[in-house]
């Protein structure tokens, strides 16, 4: 579980393709804070820790990505060089500080806009047909493993939906998120409150 409340960047140093892929993530976090088998969110990714090592500001950790994650998550950001977005797995009394994520992409949007709008970054994001009813005008979601708050929504005529986010400064220097650009793929995960009123709503009907 996790809340979208990215910690530090992380860059990969290592992708070998072995049945699996296998990662190494460099990051500036503390190795004795992370533990062999925990979970760590990675742009939107719950991923498992087999290995870590470096020091404190200076820590590296090993994860496996399976076929089915790289099927479903952004093309080529699993290749060397790549920067993450890092979220540590939730503790036991760590406050709340965005809203309950899980870890598991729903889909990959494409950014349609971003440019300077005041002080901050005007980000819309087209989000495909099958999302589009888990997505409402102030509501949460994730984009890149980052808890947003969605400030409008257009509703496009194929089905899909395009909604627009305001990423303030601090947001868009300690995330990957002030880099985006027209055409760059995104992994979108819906509140998972939205999920589980669609599923009530199914059902009442």
């Amino acid at each position: 579980m996790f809340t979208g409340i990215v910690t530090a960047i992380g860059t990969i140093t290592q992708a070998d393709q072995r049945g699996d892929l296998r990662l190494r993530i460099a990051a500036p976090l503390d190795p004795k804070r992370i533990d062999i088998g925990a979970s760590i969110a990675c742009s939107g990714v719950c991923l498992t820790v087999v290995d870590r090592g470096g020091t404190s500001g200076d820590a590296w950790f090993d994860v496996d990505v399976s076929g089915e994650t790289t099927s479903r998550t952004v093309p080529g950001m699993w290749e060397e060089g790549a920067r993450l977005n890092i979220e540590p797995s939730l503790r036991m009394g760590d406050e709340l500080g965005g809203h309950i994520v899980t870890g598991h992409v729903d889909a990959v949007g494409e950014v349609a806009r971003a440019e300077r709008e005041g002080d901050s970054w005007r980000v819309d994001i087209r989000a495909p047909s099958d999302l589009a009813p888990f997505i409402a005008p102030k509501g949460s979601i994730t984009v890149q493993g980052v808890s947003l708050t969605v400030n409008d929504l257009r509703d496009e005529d194929d089905g899909s939906c395009t909604f627009m986010l305001n990423i303030i400064p601090h947001t868009g220097e300690v995330t990957t998120l002030g880099a985006l650009k027209p055409g760059d793929k995104v992994n979108l995960e819906i509140d998972v409150l939205a999920r589980y009123l669609k599923r009530m709503q199914a059902l009442a009907s």
